[in-house]
């Protein structure tokens, strides 16, 4: 997808890990190198050792970046997330920083607003388009579980 995006699209891609392993980061920085799309592409990593403050803004960083592209340089964006599921996690590790009480499950009050504003970003306009694809890991395997149900939605 990303090589397609840059050779047959001229757009460029954005891959946000959020809650990654540094390890996973530099085997798709070398694949990438490998297949000759590091011109066009960009990577910005929250890995999972640092501070939940940089895992949950790690998002809003790269749909600011593919706004930029899209709205500044008019080109298309493939915004590629892994793991959205992870954003959710870190804000609520932020949320009980803060002091906040959690909801009834142990979420964030603040959980669907979060990401929905995320979410709400990834648009296309007359210069150009957003388009995003992003993983999501469901806990336990629970497709009841709160975060999994704000994803769906």
């Amino acid at each position: 997808m990303i090589h397609n995006m840059v050779g047959q699209h001229e757009g460029v891609s954005i891959f946000c890990g959020i809650g990654e392993r540094c390890r996973e980061g530099e085997e798709l920085y070398r694949e990438m190198k490998q297949a000759g799309v590091l011109q066009s592409m960009v990577m910005i990593f929250g890995q999972m050792n640092e501070p939940p403050g940089a895992r949950f803004r790690v998002g809003h960083a790269a749909l600011t970046m593919a706004e930029y592209f899209r709205d500044d340089e008019h080109r298309d964006v493939l915004l590629l997330i892994d793991n959205i599921f992870r954003f959710i996690q870190a804000g609520s590790e932020v949320s009980g920083l803060m002091g906040q009480m959690p909801s009834r499950l142990g979420y964030q009050p603040t959980m669907g607003t979060e990401l929905s504003q995320m979410e709400e970003r990834i648009a296309n306009t007359d210069s150009g388009a957003i388009t995003s694809i992003q993983a999501v890991y469901v806990p336990a395997d629970d497709f009841t579980d709160p975060a999994a149900v704000v994803l769906r939605k």
